[in-house]
């Protein structure tokens, strides 16, 4: 089925605009895969280096370019729950590549942090910046020119797309993306919301909500709330890098291990030495893009994608704009309900019917376009389906459900919980911003009340302790953007304003900072363009000045005159504390060279 008419023309309009800089990108691509993805454009030199810990058969394959080797690049560490389950994965691909009739070797290495751990710490202000530097630690990885294809083993939230765009400059390298599973259910999302807002009140002590983060983070795998490492692992697969059903199994089940040991022979089998050779850089064209975005809607995915899915794109020469994503929002309905958007969580989401259920209806509405390629080969209804474990400990594969398993989690496309997305653009006098508003009440979307405006979130968490804030507001967090301290994440945020909306006072935020995947309930404009610290007007903006943000009209306004609020003087923050500090010194160059959100917020420039 081809998609409607409304997502073509998005499509075509992406297509041509991005044609010329897509054009020199797959001419590189092709001059690429001619001179190497081979390892006879390297010296014996070379290849004795390369190889020197090989067995003595592998030395003979790899000598003699007979067999494919891939590449793996890992994220693995032994500290954050999601990326320790990594920690056997190489020793399983390399087995399995063997038992294909090929080799496996760990290329490198990457970064993984995780925002969890540092929501509220000076490292959040690394946190951004680390995709880029994802993707720098990839291509040094691969640059030694080894590889036939590439695993790539990463989940969270700056590391997917850190290694796509690793993947997308090496585009003459087949990749396929390895995951490793979401934790299984602990304390619901709810009930430790309830706990941290019951501390922020005074009203349990630290012991107690302790106990509850614990109980809720409690082992191997992703968290559970829907936030950027889950919506990562649904765009890897409703974009094709994944193989079909492998996104939402558990750790250290042996589904998982069996997925991962397809993976590796899938990988083989479409290097230059296969008879399906699949270069990434080929494979993610503008429809794979689209799609993405079109997953990132129906299932009211993180906000931050809205910056990552734009530098994705550009390293393959496809431009995409916040316009484009807004424009899907309208055609695309929502279809999941997963915290911070519901009760569920992804295990929840899985068990309804999960990605196979979600490609199916979209497939079937004309939403998604089905003539991609993926790594498992033509087309995208092969994705729409169940992976489970065969008799003989294979993976197997079954049509998704006809019905989902609980319409509460994951509805029917006739029975969306709502005709548009869960990303929305807004546009104003105070510039562009993105809102989540799947997670938002509708009678909430429209807040017109005085700016209250800081610099930074400890003065709002202060004056909240201080009983300053118990009256409607709108919070205006500003000197938070990619170059005035790196775009921290500011889900602390999101407690404090919580409870004052449950008080029945009239909330919102507006910042040019982000804010967290699990962020919902109360209305907030983020990524604010342009920044505050490059004169954007949130720079102009007085206490008291009334701020109108409309998430059904796509507005976001302060009810000043134009030419008073364009004769104010532009607030000269001192951002002297930002510079050092927990490695904030060595990402000075970074802070300099930041693009802007809707551009991706990139160090790279690509053009």
């Amino acid at each position: 089925m081809t998609a409607r008419k409304d997502i073509e023309a998005i499509t075509d309009r992406i297509r041509e605009r991005s044609r010329p800089v897509r054009e020199l990108y797959l001419d590189r691509v092709e001059k690429a895969a001619g001179q190497s993805a081979n390892r006879a454009t390297l010296s014996c030199g070379n290849l004795a280096h390369g190889f020197a810990v090989c067995s003595p058969s592998e030395k003979v394959a790899l000598g003699g370019d007979r067999v494919p080797n891939l590449g793996i690049i890992t994220s693995y560490n032994d500290m954050l729950s999601a990326h320790q389950p990594f920690e056997t994965f190489p020793a399983l691909i390399k087995e399995a590549a063997r038992e294909a009739g090929g080799i496996a070797q760990v290329a490198g290495g990457v970064p993984a942090m995780c925002d969890g751990v540092t929501q509220g710490q000076p490292g959040m202000e690394l946190s951004l910046f680390s995709r880029d530097v994802i993707a720098m630690a990839a291509a040094v990885g691969l640059s030694h020119n080894m590889f036939d294809a590439a695993v790539y083993l990463g989940v969270c939230d700056k590391i997917v797309p850190g290694l796509v765009i690793g993947a997308l400059t090496f585009g003459h390298l087949p990749a396929v993306f390895v995951p490793a599973g979401p934790m299984t259910s602990g304390l619901p999302n709810d009930e430790k919301s309830k706990i941290r807002q019951l501390y922020a009140e005074g009203k349990v002590g630290r012991a107690e909500l302790l106990e509850a983060e614990s109980k809720s983070y409690h082992g191997p795998g992703t968290c559970t709330f829907y936030g950027t490492a889950n919506s990562n692992q649904m765009l890897m697969e409703i974009m094709g890098l994944h193989t079909p059903g492998a996104s939402f199994i558990n750790p250290g089940t042996p589904l998982r291990d069996a997925l991962t040991r397809e993976a590796t022979r899938r990988a083989l089998a479409i290097t230059q030495l296969g008879n399906a050779y699949t270069p990434v850089g080929r494979m993610i064209d503008e429809r794979s893009v689209v799609n993405g975005i079109v997953g990132l809607h129906a299932t009211g995915g993180s906000t931050n994608h809205t910056i990552h899915l734009i530098a994705m794109a550009h390293a393959a020469g496809i431009s995409i704009t916040w316009q484009d994503i807004s424009d899907l929002s309208e055609a695309v309905p929502l279809l999941a309900r997963v915290y911070p958007n519901g009760l569920a969580d992804v295990n929840h989401f899985h068990a309804a019917g999960g990605m196979g259920f979600l490609i199916r209806e979209l497939l079937d509405a004309g939403l998604l376009h089905e003539d991609v390629q993926t790594v498992w080969g033509e087309g995208l209804r092969p994705y729409a389906i169940e992976a489970k474990l065969g008799a003989d400990g294979s993976v197997v594969r079954e049509p998704a459900p006809a019905k989902s398993g609980d319409e509460r989690v994951l509805a029917p496309a006739p029975k969306a919980f709502q005709p548009t997305g869960g990303l929305k653009v807004l546009s104003g006098n105070l510039g562009h911003a993105i809102i989540k508003t799947s997670a938002v009440k509708p009678e909430r979307r429209i807040i017109e009340a005085p700016a209250v405006v800081l610099d930074s979130q400890e003065a709002l968490n202060a004056a909240f302790k201080a009983g300053e804030l118990n009256r409607d507001f709108v919070a205006v967090i500003r000197f938070q953007g990619p170059k005035a301290n790196g775009m921290p994440e500011l889900h602390r945020l999101t407690t404090v304003l919580g409870i004052l909306q449950d008080r029945g006072h009239k909330v919102a935020l507006v910042t040019d900072g982000r804010m967290s995947g699990a962020s919902g309930k109360v209305p907030a404009a983020i990524h604010v363009t342009p920044e505050a610290l490059e004169g954007g007007p949130l720079a102009r903006l007085h206490d008291g000045d009334l701020i109108r943000l409309d998430a059904d009209a796509g507005t976001l306004q302060v009810l000043v005159p134009d030419e008073e609020l364009a004769a104010r003087p532009l607030r000269t923050p001192d951002l002297s504390a930002n510079g050092h500090g927990m490695g904030r010194e060595l990402f000075a160059g970074f802070r300099e060279l930041a693009g802007r959100a809707d551009q991706g917020a990139s160090v790279f420039g690509f053009a």
